[in-house]
């Protein structure tokens, strides 16, 4: 066994990360501890006495560590599980950008309050991405100083790839999100290319010349669903398909620069056969409009929908509302004058429902000629003496079976006030008919019925019924 090449010795690390490159070096985190700030320290490989680049801060429970593709720089996520402000369930989190040369650290800004969803350096290790802040999220591209170059559209995203020749940058939203996948021309000022809805993805990842993009559903993830779809970055499926159990997914490795980028980019090849065969490009289904509800015996039944109460009136008269019995007023002309505006301001019926309306009319106009004989027959036999006239008033809605005076004499209200309660007695009854259980006093209002009777009576109401 060959001894050691050199040691690394310091209390307390936690983590540590190998920087790519030529010139080697590594970055090792260590936390806090009584008191004392968390801090990453850098060091060029083997020279561990001095750490080329340091930076210290506190809210740091554990980190991840990214260098970009020449090692030069740094990103630093730190994150705490849990946040003293109580502002966010999955704790607060901080970014941190270190040279390797020690010229610069800092602490990367954000405008949007929440947590750093993801981070992600460019391939040409001149400019990094961040996905941070409370859904929906903001997309923000950086320079490798940390200034910020552009800031994409607020979206529900939390994922960032950059194509590996860089001039893609794909922003989507896995995991409990929708799958919706943005795809960005980084030379074309950050224009839109595509959008692609890839739901339940587990496994994205784009292809070694930058062309295509490999997404994937795995188990133990999602056990259903699993199969593997292959995009153009114009959005166009080129290949699918269907596993009952896939568990890992990926390209050759190969290095982008076999495939140098070109100027202009070719157009999506016509897609594999088994694109037809998956049911996630499937033409979708045209919904079918909803309707009344129907329980579900009466759905394979053929049995139709009842009707709503209110279409079956609006129906039976005719489009217009049924007239209250009992409104129209007493003054000769009054009810024709109301009819006429009436039919001046509401739409022009039918010639069937127009009839259906003269003949309610008819009906109701000897329905009151009726009502006003018996009135006056019975005010005769009570009085021999004819009452002094007194102007009318509108008739109260009278109750089925019951002949309801409309005058204004004191013997006339105290037969309507009588009939009020005889009205009230007979809807108890039903209830009583119908098993309803009454209280002591509804029983004992219904043992008057006798005593208001012969009262009506002795006052000279007939009931015709």
């Amino acid at each position: 066994m060959h001894s050691p090449w050199s040691k690394l010795q310091a209390e307390g690390i936690q983590e540590f990360s190998l920087s790519p490159g030529q010139n080697y070096s590594v970055a090792v985190f260590i936390p806090e501890k009584s008191g004392r700030p968390a801090c990453v320290r850098v060091y060029n490989i083997p020279n561990f006495q001095q750490p080329v680049s340091q930076k210290t801060f506190f809210k740091a429970d554990k980190v991840q560590m990214k260098w970009n593709k020449l090692g030069t720089a740094l990103l630093v996520l730190a994150s705490t599980d849990v946040d003293q402000s109580g502002k966010s369930y999955y704790g607060e989190t901080n970014l941190y950008l270190l040279g390797i040369a020690g010229s610069y650290d800092s602490r990367i800004t954000l405008d949007k309050e929440g947590t750093i969803h993801d981070f992600a350096w460019s391939p040409n290790s001149r400019e990094f991405g961040v996905v941070y802040g409370y859904m929906p999220a903001k997309t923000t591209i950086f320079d490798a100083r940390g200034n910020v170059v552009h800031s994409l559209p607020v979206a529900p995203r939390n994922t960032l790839m950059f194509s590996p020749h860089a001039r893609f940058i794909l922003v989507a939203g896995f995991g409990n999100l929708q799958g919706t996948v943005d795809i960005y021309d980084r030379q074309k000022q950050f224009t839109k290319v595509a959008t692609i809805e890839a739901a339940n993805t587990s496994a994205c990842e784009w292809s070694p010349d930058g062309r295509y993009l490999l997404t994937a559903t795995t188990s133990p993830r999602l056990r259903v669903d699993n199969g593997i779809r292959i995009w153009h970055f114009s959005g166009k499926l080129i290949y699918a398909v269907d596993h009952d159990e896939l568990f890992s997914v990926s390209w050759r490795p190969q290095e982008p620069n076999l495939y140098p980028l070109r100027s202009s980019l070719s157009p999506a090849p016509a897609p594999h056969a088994s694109v037809a065969t998956v049911s996630s490009v499937k033409a979708p289904v045209a919904s079918k409009p909803a309707g009344a509800y129907r329980p579900p015996h009466a759905r394979s039944s053929g049995i139709s929908a009842p009707t709503p109460l209110f279409q079956r009136a609006l129906a039976r008269d005719g489009g217009s509302p049924s007239p209250v019995p009992g409104a129209g007023s007493s003054v000769p002309g009054a009810g024709a004058s109301s009819t006429a505006a009436a039919a001046a301001a509401g739409p022009a019926l039918s010639k069937t429902a127009a009839k259906n309306k003269k003949k309610r009319e008819a009906k109701k106009a000897k329905d009151d000629e009726t009502s006003s004989a018996s009135v006056n027959g019975s005010a005769k036999s009570a009085s021999p003496s004819p009452a002094p006239s007194a102007p009318s008033t509108p008739a109260a809605p009278a109750s089925p079976g019951l002949n309801v005076p409309t005058g204004s004499n004191p013997e006339e209200k105290k037969i309507r006030s009588l009939l009020k309660k005889l009205r009230a007695i007979q809807d108890l009854k039903q209830r009583q008919i119908n098993g309803d259980k009454l209280e002591d006093t509804q029983v004992q209002k219904i043992s008057t019925e006798d005593a208001i009777r012969k009262e009506l009576s002795s006052l000279g109401w007939v009931d015709n019924l």
